[in-house]
């Protein structure tokens, strides 16, 4: 079975995706909104903020747009002026005006010449990822991985890695038959493939007395057997 690249043309629907696994591309983050109107004529697709009540502002693009970074500084710009504006109409987000508002880029590649422009900005945090939509058999997922993230970001990232390996594991091992084994391939799928949140494992069942099996055993079998 082959895997399978899908494109995405519709805007929303990549905005939908992103939004539903915000916390798998950058943990720490709650999504305020997407499509947020700042004035008459510019929009946020997504908006979201960090613990420190950091604001991130995510440009999502279908396909390869050089435009899209110069369009991001200018949304970071327009922000800072209605920041307070947004801190009393969402009062149920955590919002610092103080803190620098922050930008990601989300497109399926970038150009060299994005890429170069990126990473010569100073004094602005500026995280950009690569996206593609796979499919494998009946499953679909969105896989996003970075392809020029900030020192914060790539520490952040580093810490949650480190504390996914010292966290102890608390999913109940079930033997699987040679059957389960064959039919379960071993495919990552990305992003939206993962579960928002992981499964508690089930309760185990009550002890099954053995000893009150073997007396209704001793009745029923009682004229065959003798002890």
């Amino acid at each position: 079975m082959s895997i399978e690249q899908i494109s995405i043309a519709n805007k929303r629907e990549l905005e939908e995706m992103v939004v539903k696994d915000i916390e798998s591309i950058e943990g720490g983050l709650t999504t305020i909104g997407n499509q947020i109107p700042i004035n008459g004529h510019t929009k946020l697709d997504v908006l979201c903020h960090d613990k420190n009540g950091q604001l991130v502002v995510f440009k999502l693009s279908p396909s390869e747009d050089d435009t899209m970074l110069f369009e991001g500084l200018g949304t970071l710009n327009q922000l800072d002026t209605v920041k307070h504006i947004l801190k009393f109409h969402y009062q149920n987000f955590k919002i610092n005006e103080k803190e620098p508002s922050r930008l990601v880029l989300i497109a399926p590649s970038f150009s060299k010449n994005l890429l170069t422009i990126a990473k010569h900005i100073s004094g602005m945090r500026i995280d950009l990822y690569e996206w593609e939509y796979l499919k494998f058999g009946d499953k679909k997922g969105l896989r996003i991985k970075p392809i020029s993230i900030s020192k914060e970001t790539e520490e952040k990232r580093k810490s949650k890695r480190k504390e996914q390996k010292e966290k102890p594991s608390t999913k109940v091992e079930k033997q699987q038959t040679p059957q389960e084994v064959a039919a379960e391939p071993e495919f990552d799928l990305g992003v939206s493939a993962k579960p928002e949140k992981p499964q508690e494992p089930e309760k185990s069942a009550k002890p099954v007395s053995w000893e009150g099996e073997k007396k209704k055993e001793k009745t029923k079998k009682k004229s065959k057997w003798s002890f």
